[in-house]
């Protein structure tokens, strides 16, 4: 495991970078940066998880990508073209989805209204996308006609990720995919997350459950007062000393 100042310094071979941070500051208020020179690269095909302290800039780092907080400094590039600035709408055709932590249904739709509504861009393409999404999420197609409002916050959750990749997005951002569920329900969501990236998504996801997000992320990102303050595969932050003593002894200790 290498200090975050290298950042290419991790990773697979290839150069099949998806998207890529350099340097970003962000923030929300004028003159107050959250993101104080965050770095990411995600490549083809990989699972990157973020991990950090509350307060760090985890969650503001996925919004900074989908342009919901104002990039003041750096660039953010998906596919090697700058993204800075482009609203939500050009960036899903840009291949970017996003789901956030809370709020990420329409609760008085049907779960089949809720995945028409991901694919409102190309519509034509629901039969293909429906069924790319329930040979992940089976139980999802057997409940189209159910109300999103009557599921479980589980529930919700597959909602919520099945919509984002109706649109067949080249990365996948993800809130704290497991936050307020049980330790069971938990564990379902984090199989979810492996399942969608096996399918080929390249997938961005922020949690704070730290133990269990690095023991399924290719490489993973600990994020300190919105810089990346150490970066690695997730087996060797996992096992790192200064990791360990400073994030994980805090961060998802009931993990398994």
């Amino acid at each position: 495991m290498s200090d975050a100042a290298s950042v290419n310094g991790t990773g697979p071979a290839n150069d099949d970078v998806v998207v890529e941070l350099k340097d970003v500051h962000a923030g929300y208020l004028p003159g107050v940066n959250i993101l104080n020179g965050a770095n990411l690269i995600a490549r083809q095909g990989e699972l990157i998880g973020i991990i950090g302290p509350n307060g760090a800039g985890k969650s503001t780092l996925l919004k900074a990508i989908f342009g919901l907080v104002n990039v003041r400094d750096g660039d953010i590039t998906v596919k090697g073209e700058s993204i800075v600035g482009l609203k939500a709408d050009k960036l899903v055709k840009r291949g970017v989805a996003f789901v956030p932590q809370t709020n990420n249904v329409f609760p008085s739709l049907s779960i089949e209204e809720n995945l028409q509504m991901g694919l409102y861009q190309n519509p034509k393409a629901y039969a293909e996308r429906l069924e790319f999404v329930t040979g992940i999420f089976a139980e999802l197609g057997k409940r189209l006609k159910q109300r999103a409002g009557s599921l479980s916050g589980g529930e919700r959750q597959m909602v919520a990720m099945s919509r984002a990749l109706m649109m067949d997005p080249s990365v996948l951002l993800l809130d704290e995919p497991s936050a307020g569920l049980s330790p069971v329900r938990q564990d379902d969501a984090f199989i979810r997350v492996s399942d969608i990236n096996k399918a080929g998504v390249t997938t961005i996801m922020v949690e704070q459950n730290a133990r269990r997000c690095l023991q399924i992320c290719d490489r993973g990102y600990v994020l300190d007062q919105g810089r990346d303050a150490y970066e690695g595969t997730g087996r060797d932050l996992l096992n790192d000393p200064k990791v360990i003593g400073l994030y994980l002894g805090t961060l998802g200790t009931d993990a398994a």
